[in-house]
């Protein structure tokens, strides 16, 4: 633990450089008529986003308080700290790009178009979408991954002495992301982990229409052991100017945390459609119009001889002038206008680059034949021998070796700063991927269980895999989600550890999904993933079945389930074919092509010649292998482990479908119910028996289509 003296009370700035004190102001100014413009365009239908910064124009002495090359996450009424932040660089034009990202022009510098954020890479501001308190865990991940990048010598777009940044509401204080992320921070900070962050709350006193209480944030995040509270004005420049230097001085000098509370105000209403005046008493309204920080910060620079009235009125109208002028010249910019332009840097995919990546791995000693679990704990160990970039961490990861044995003794081998334990807290767990990510890592972190995964899934949907998508591919958070997943377990099980839905992964844009069945399998797509990961900056997620992680037969005793784990590349999107059998193919992955390829061999007893196709990759599907293996038979069974709504057969019959297939098409998938306990499971779950009657049926009646 470190020992800091903290001062009992933060003394505002008694005076201020007079040519600094106008800059301010000025950055402030130009926020303020950016809301007047961002209003005046969505009421001429040539604007899209007006949710303002008016009355936290104070966070602008947050910005000055902090480098240009302090990684920023930041609330959205955070146009004043965009401003002076951006002001430092030269050729930025920050009004400029403020409306260009209001009127969803292609030109925007930060989106391309694709949704107003507050970001810029030369400013290192993150962008952030407004779901609420979301990136607070990034922000902490991003802390941690400063200080263990410059331990290691691995290569961060920050320098080590860096401070993280991350503004929210005083609405957003109270979820439980934002809870969630401060108690980890406190947390590794209580370790001795450096955690160089300054959580800022900008307390406006309302989440849209309900109050926060005038104490409550002082109440909540005050006490906390190990956690640095200072309190400002944010209306008065001097009080919030010397908090913010004192907040990120503590921060970069002892690497900790430090919450720093602004009281602002909120000035007209949360939203452009929102009238405050429905839910407000006119007396609350006029003692926030009382407190505008524009008008304290003109007072005091009146106050300290900087300037007069009129000149400062003169300068508030020529910036007026310049943000309309600008305004009407945006509208004039074009818009994406297809969706190729839209997706664009949604999913980078640069397969030649990603299967030279892979192939960099010295494979040359041939490995034994192993299990699924084996196979994997083999490849990380490999691709930590191999990448100083990779890091492995999750509940239970490090010291345990994980639940089932599949991470065991890479901490001893690669010590606990790249194979180390994290909180119960999967937001946590995802959040420590998403900054180590950000700042140049390629993290393998593990979710113990699928169910678990829902936990924390905001932070797959709504950071991780909108990160390019919403900064034109100028940040990206790389990562490898290792999830143990599916049914089948024995003797361990219930709805919890044998969970069979994967429709919330597989229908976010841009996520990889990849199940292996095989340890050969296992072992090349867990590499695809890792280079995919580093060369395009993709998510993946990696759904190992829990079932089969340590099955050895595909028949009793033959051990036809053991595999060497191999150097092969395994390109995204590709199948892996069993057999050649021309009157049936099976689509299958995971649990279901053990399952599949026993009932092959049962069929084949019968007559009825199958090919299995094992799919590999659930998203993006293998649409080509699919089709050409369908066609050779013209007779098609869907064998699926998930559920029968929502599951993957749905996107399987579609794929086909929509790829012209003509031929018979049938399905078998688990019922939709949560997994029981006990022998009760197999009463909702996919079968073989169930697999084999269906293929015979499919079989009898129908016949293949004659094709000339």
């Amino acid at each position: 633990m470190h020992s800091f003296a903290v001062p009992d009370r933060v003394d505002p700035i008694e005076t201020i450089d007079a040519a600094f004190g106008i800059e301010l102001f000025e950055s402030q100014v130009a926020s303020r008529h950016l809301d007047l413009a961002a209003r005046r365009l969505g009421a001429a239908r040539q604007g899209f986003y007006s949710i303002g910064s008016s009355g936290h124009e104070g966070n602008a002495a947050v910005a000055a308080a902090s480098r240009v090359d302090d990684p920023a996450l930041l609330h959205y009424r955070s146009a004043a700290f965009f401003l002076q932040r951006c002001k430092q660089i030269p050729g930025l034009d920050p009004i400029r790009d403020v409306l260009l990202g209001v009127v969803a022009a292609a030109a925007d510098p930060i989106s391309g178009g694709r949704h107003k954020v507050i970001g810029s890479s030369a400013a290192s501001i993150i962008p952030q979408t407004s779901t609420i308190a979301s990136h607070l865990p990034r922000a902490v991940g991003l802390a941690f991954a400063l200080d263990r990048a410059a331990k290691q010598g691995s290569s961060c777009r920050w320098p080590a002495d860096a401070v993280v940044v991350c503004s929210f509401g005083d609405a957003s204080a109270n979820h439980s992301t934002a809870t969630g992320a401060v108690n980890a921070a406190l947390h590794a900070a209580h370790q001795g982990v450096p955690m160089p962050l300054v959580f800022v709350c900008e307390d406006n006193g309302l989440g849209i229409s309900v109050p926060t209480a005038p104490d409550w944030i002082e109440r909540a995040y005050g006490p906390r052991p190990g956690l640095t509270y200072l309190a400002a004005d944010g209306c008065e420049l001097p009080d919030v100017l010397g908090a913010a230097q004192d907040a990120v001085q503590l921060a970069r000098t002892w690497r900790v945390p430090v919450f720093l509370h602004l009281r602002t105000v909120r000035l007209g209403g949360h939203a452009g459609s929102d009238v405050e005046s429905a839910y407000r008493g006119r007396a609350d309204m006029s003692a926030d119009l009382a407190r505008d920080p524009l008008i304290g910060t003109a007072r005091y620079l009146i106050s300290a001889g900087v300037a007069g009235a009129s000149e400062l009125l003169e300068r508030y109208d020529k910036i007026g002038a310049r943000v309309r002028e600008t305004a009407d010249e945006v509208v004039r910019e074009s818009r994406l206008d297809s969706a190729a332009a839209v997706i664009a840097p949604l999913a980078p995919d640069h397969p030649a680059a990603v299967r030279d990546d892979a192939g960099r791995m010295d494979t040359s000693d041939p490995a034994p034949r192993m299990t699924l679990a084996q196979a994997i704990n083999h490849t990380l160990g490999e691709l930590l021998a191999e990448n100083r970039d990779v890091l492995v961490f999750g509940e239970d990861v490090g010291r345990k070796g994980g639940v089932y044995g599949v991470t065991k003794g890479l901490r001893k081998r690669f010590g606990a700063r790249r194979v180390f334990d994290t909180l119960l807290d999967e937001q946590s767990v995802l959040g420590t991927a998403l900054g180590t990510g950000s700042a140049g890592f390629v993290p393998i972190p593990e979710i113990q269980y699928l169910a678990y995964v829902h936990n924390a899934a905001d932070q797959i949907r709504g950071e991780a895999a909108t990160q390019q998508f919403f900064s034109n591919g100028q940040f990206r958070n790389p990562m490898v989600l290792r999830i143990a997943g599916l049914a089948y377990q024995k003797g361990f099980g219930g709805h919890f550890h044998n969970d069979n839905s994967l429709a919330a992964l597989r229908d976010i844009p841009g996520v990889v999904v990849a199940v292996p069945a095989r340890a050969d399998d296992a072992a090349a797509m867990l590499r695809t993933c890792v280079s995919a990961a580093r060369v395009d900056g993709r998510v993946c997620v990696f759904v190992e079945p829990i079932a089969l992680y340590h099955t050895r037969d595909l028949h009793p005793g033959d051990e036809a389930w053991l595999a060497s784990p191999t150097a092969e590349h395994i390109p995204i999107g590709s199948a892996r074919v069993y057999g050649d059998g021309a009157d049936l193919t099976i689509v299958t992955f995971g649990n279901g092509v053990p399952m599949s390829l026993r009932t092959a061999d049962r069929l084949a007893a019968q007559g009825i010649q199958t090919r299995v196709l094992d799919l590999r990759w659930l998203d993006p599907l293998p649409v080509a292998d699919l089709l050409r293996h369908a066609e050779v038979t013209d007779r098609v069974l869907v064998a699926d482990e998930t559920r029968r709504s929502g599951g993957v057969s749905e996107s399987v019959f579609a794929a086909l479908v929509d790829a012209g297939y003509r031929g018979a098409l049938t399905r078998v998938t688990s019922d939709d119910s949560f997994i029981p306990l006990g022998p009760a499971a197999d009463t909702v779950l996919l079968s073989e028996s169930a697999i084999e009657t269906a293929a015979r049926r499919v079989v009898s009646s129908s016949r293949p289509i004659r094709r000339t």
